[in-house]
């Protein structure tokens, strides 16, 4: 049994949960911060969990689902906090992100990682995931790489 509890970001969170989930997804990802409406809009839109030991959040995650422009593809976001890495979180958050996604119906899986996250490359690739993509967004100066499970 994990040490983990996991809980789901929703329309009737509260601002604690939202705010635990930006806290996490800034650390992870300083390039792009996220403010509460954009987390509100997010969750909206995606599924998103944060993973909590004890009190404390450890990581959070993004399960885009399928569109109408790729229905047969979701893509699984698994961020954890640098002091909570290599304990097993990680995988715990991306298994449940795709049993997320499988349940939408996707077939195909993709994820997106900052390229200065070392960490997060070496776990999406090991996980069996492919680069397919660099680029920059406007204004940015690090690249994102998009990966594909194959």
């Amino acid at each position: 049994m994990s040490e983990l509890r996991f809980e789901r970001l929703d329309g009737g969170s509260g601002d604690l949960l939202a705010e635990d989930w930006r806290r996490v997804h800034n650390e992870v990802v300083p390039t792009h911060p996220l403010s509460p409406r954009d987390v509100r809009e997010r969750a909206g839109r995606h599924h998103l969990e944060v993973a909590y030991l004890g009190d404390a959040p450890v990581g959070c995650s993004t399960v885009r689902p399928p569109t109408e422009e790729r229905p047969d593809t979701a893509t699984v976001i698994a961020r954890v906090l640098p002091p909570y890495r290599r304990r097993g979180y990680g995988g715990e958050l991306y298994a449940r992100g795709v049993a997320v996604a499988r349940g939408t119906g996707a077939a195909a899986l993709e994820t997106v990682v900052l390229a200065s996250d070392g960490d997060g490359l070496r776990f999406a690739l090991g996980h069996g995931f492919t680069e397919v993509e660099r680029y920059l967004l406007d204004g940015d100066t690090i690249p994102w790489i998009d990966l594909r499970l194959t």
